[in-house]
């Protein structure tokens, strides 16, 4: 509990330091002032959910404590949660997505500060990493990922900082006597080491499926290496674009996938730091005239030097004359052309939406000439996700419990929005919710009964549990 209190503390201050800022801002645009402590609870709400997802586990104590924290601060979005809609609705499904690029708030501070010279981005810098170590020790574990993931959300605000309200950085605290584990003051000198290219491909052979996915990466590899041999040798080299695109259904890896490639593409020395930015179109488009550009040039800057990840692009091009988005794509374009040799972008969503994206604007068709599609996970390939899930949280899944999952599979329609790995992971925390209504009412739980997942734990399916339309807004 102590740990939930300390994280309450923190979003506490979050919203009382930066309330009065955004307030302030508002009164001098002639606007009311009544949501803006909703608005920063919001914020405060997003960043912890992207921080609870980063090692993609997520605890009961990781969303109860969230569900105190903001439901005594009024956020209606937790507050009447449970820990398996919390799980689903908020945190693994968006994953750290959230962290990729500044939040609207954020930017908005930022701009503020670049007209007056002011430091309530700073304000926000140093009120956000209070909240952000306060999450990643809600679990009493800080695990490797957590750290990355902090360390890489404050580099980004860093970078986006004006210069001269940067903080000084600050000596690490040291571990005390008898820890563990790293204390929060080695976020500062974490260095995770470069993996090398046959490192990266081993990692992304250990993926679960994916085959044409992963013969069309290596062709790739084996062009950028060929290419690189011949100007070593002074042979000409025929100009290629290192964009990708995307396709698939939910679920099928492509963001695991692209993290890989952006490690891939620094070890293979297309960019320099190789790290993977993520974003949507509500992170690149604003309401009004002048704002989108903006935002897609802070999200373009966030990502240079490494990859840039947009996912459901072709929501960039769906709304009408009056819609910013094809603003954002137009920018876009425009700064591929001028960092062309500092940013990667993949575009990512269904096929046939992808398709009509790329043909929307000439200067999208001629720097994505590479499409690799995700295939739907097969019925075994998601039992092998299913059973993967188990055994990290030490589960053991049945032979009547392996039928049922493959039924259960089996039963659902490969369509337009079909979950895979995120249908897998849904089923599995089903199965934990059944098996643990079971065991609750033994007389003599033995340990066999709290880690066996058995037939009886695994829900037939109803039919109806996938039906909402993906393209639904």
């Amino acid at each position: 509990m102590a740990a939930t209190g300390q994280l309450t503390r923190r979003v506490e201050g979050f919203v009382a330091a930066l309330s009065p800022l955004l307030e302030d801002l508002a009164r001098d645009a002639g606007l009311g002032a009544d949501n803006v402590r909703r608005d920063v609870l919001v914020d405060a709400s997003g960043m912890v959910a992207g921080l609870v997802a980063a090692d993609g586990v997520v605890t009961d104590s990781e969303l109860l404590a969230m569900i105190a924290c903001f439901g005594e601060l009024d956020d209606p979005r937790v507050a009447a949660a449970t820990p398996i809609e919390q799980r689903r609705q908020m945190l693994l499904e968006s994953g750290t997505s959230r962290l990729k690029a500044p939040s609207p708030l954020f930017s908005l501070l930022r701009d503020a500060d670049l007209r007056d010279g002011g430091h309530r981005a700073k304000t926000y810098y140093e009120h956000a990493m209070a909240v952000a170590h306060a999450t990643v020790s809600l679990d009493g574990y800080t695990g490797r990922l957590e750290l990355s993931t902090v360390e890489e959300y404050r580099s980004m605000l860093l970078r986006l900082l004006p210069p001269e309200a940067s903080p000084v950085t600050s000596q690490p605290t040291r571990p005390g006597p008898g820890a563990e584990r790293p204390t929060l003051g080695t976020l500062e000198n974490l260095h995770t080491p470069e993996k090398t290219l046959d490192e990266l491909f081993a990692e992304l052979d250990e993926l679960i499926g994916l085959k044409p996915v992963k013969r069309e990466l290596r062709r790739v590899a084996d062009l950028i290496t060929v290419e690189r041999l011949r100007r070593e040798r002074d042979l000409p080299v025929a100009p290629q674009s290192r964009h990708l695109v995307f396709t698939g259904n939910p679920g099928t890896g492509k963001t695991t996938v692209a993290r890989l490639v952006a490690q891939i593409y620094r070890a293979l020395g297309v960019v320099e730091r190789g790290h993977l930015v993520e974003t949507d179109r509500a992170a690149l488009v604003a309401g009004f005239i002048g704002q989108t550009a903006a935002r897609v040039t802070e999200v373009v800057d966030a990502a240079s030097d490494g990859v840039l990840l947009i996912d459901e692009a072709y929501a960039l091009v769906r709304g009408d004359d009056r819609d910013f988005g094809r603003e954002a794509v137009d920018t876009l374009v425009k700064l591929m052309e001028d960092r062309r040799e500092r940013l990667v972008v993949i575009v990512a969503g269904y096929p046939a939406e992808m398709d009509d994206f790329i043909h929307s604007n000439p200067g999208l068709r001629s720097r994505f000439p590479r499409v690799i599609h995700f295939p739907d996970y097969s019925t075994d390939e998601l039992l092998d996700i299913f059973e993967m899930l188990a055994a990290k949280h030490h589960y053991e899944l049945t032979e009547d419990g392996r039928v049922q999952v493959k039924a259960h599979f089996d039963a659902v329609e490969r369509s337009l929005g079909f979950g895979n790995g995120r249908l897998a992971r849904n089923l599995f925390e089903e199965a934990c919710a059944e098996q643990a209504s079971r065991v609750v009412h033994l007389d003599d739980v033995s340990r066999d009964d709290l880690v066996k997942l058995t037939g009886a734990d695994i829900p037939e399916y109803r039919g109806d549990e996938y039906d909402d339309d993906p393209l639904a807004p």
